[in-house]
C-alpha cells in the first residue's frame, strides 16, 4: 500500500466488498441514503465522524493509514534539545511510542535489502531509532527462515 496517498473512500468500497455487507445494513448503520454512500465512496478524504462509524462497521481502524502516512512523510522530531526548546504546552494527549506496523516494518526492511536505502538512510530518513531497526532486522531474519 502506498501510504502516500490515501483514496479512503475507495479503499472503504473495496472493504465493504470484501466483507460483504449488504448496502441497506449500511444506510441503516450510517443514517444516510444509498446515494449519499455512493458519494463516499468517490472521496479522497473523510469526515472524523463518518470514518470511526466506518471503522466500527467494517472492524477496520482506517485511521492508521493516515498514522502511518505520518510516521512516513511526517516523522517526530529526534534531537531532544531541539525539540525542548521549542517545546509548546499542549492540552492534547502525547504520545511517547509511534506505531509500526508489520507492513512498515516490512516495507522499511525491503528498502534496506534490495539496497534502495542503507540502514543509516532509513534510520535518518524516518527517524527510527538504531536499536529498533537492529532489532526488527534480527527479529524478522529469523521468521523468514
Amino acid at each position: 500500500m502506498n501510504f502516500k496517498e490515501i483514496p479512503i473512500g475507495p479503499l472503504i468500497e473495496k472493504e465493504v466488498a470484501a466483507r460483504g455487507i449488504e448496502l441497506p445494513r449500511i444506510c441503516n448503520f450510517m443514517k444516510c441514503t444509498e446515494q449519499e454512500i455512493e458519494e463516499m465512496y468517490k472521496v479522497t478524504s473523510a469526515d472524523t465522524e463518518n470514518l470511526l462509524k466506518w471503522s466500527k462497521l467494517l472492524k477496520y481502524d482506517f485511521f492508521r493509514l493516515y498514522s502511518q502516512h505520518l510516521i512516513f512523510y511526517a516523522p517526530t522530531i529526534a534531537d531532544e534539545s531541539t525539540e525542548n526548546k521549542n517545546h509548546k504546552k499542549t492540552f492534547l494527549p502525547e504520545f511517547r511510542k509511534n506505531i509500526y506496523t508489520k507492513e512498515v516494518i516490512d516495507f522499511i526492511l525491503a528498502q534496506i535489502q534490495s539496497g534502495e536505502m542503507s540502514k543509516s538512510e532509513v534510520m535518518e530518513h524516518y527517524k527510527i531509532p538504531k536499536t529498533t531497526l537492529y532489532k526488527w532486522i534480527s527479529k524478522y531474519k529469523d521468521e523468514k527462515k
